[in-house]
């Protein structure tokens, strides 16, 4: 598994797996019940993971639906 997209914003998690399902690429998104350890402030953010052989395929479905995916998003 490689990470795709890592951010605090869970609408751009959310747009992106769905982006993806449409194209027939599985994701994943890790740490999604890290809220309960931060208390629910979004401080921890959450990671979009695809299989090593889609995550070309994956990066410019992002960048065609203008989904920031560099390492500060």
């Amino acid at each position: 598994m490689q990470v795709l997209l890592k951010t605090t914003d869970p609408i751009t998690i959310n747009a992106a797996t769905a982006y993806l399902k449409a194209e027939g690429i599985e994701a994943f998104v890790f740490d999604v019940h890290m809220s309960v350890m931060e208390g629910g402030i979004g401080a921890f953010p959450r990671r979009l993971m695809v299989h090593e052989e889609d995550l070309r395929e994956a990066r410019e479905i992002m960048r065609l639906v203008d989904i920031d995916i560099s390492e500060d998003a």
